[in-house]
């Protein structure tokens, strides 16, 4: 549920993103180029926080207690890595 959550709130905040450029460029320039420029600025650094947010690990995630780590085949050609205790 939590990988879901994240995922909708990168997608909202990226039509935030989206909706800010369209309306600086579209709209508010007619006004103030300053605000529109603004605007743009606020959009400019919502990417990279989407992305960090949206690949943010869960608490529960246990990925350093991964059993394929234990799995002596692991190099071998063939092997298959998904089911190590098979």
């Amino acid at each position: 549920m939590r990988a879901h959550r994240r995922h909708v709130r990168y997608f909202v905040m990226m039509g935030v993103c989206l909706a800010l450029f369209v309306l600086a460029w579209g709209v508010v320039r007619f006004w103030s180029v300053g605000a529109a420029i603004a605007m743009c600025a606020v959009a400019m650094v919502i990417p990279p926080i989407a992305a960090v947010l949206a690949n943010k690990r869960d608490r529960d995630d246990d990925w350093w207690n991964d059993p394929r780590w234990d799995d002596p085949d692991w190099e071998r050609p063939g092997h298959d890595r998904d089911h190590p205790d098979q």
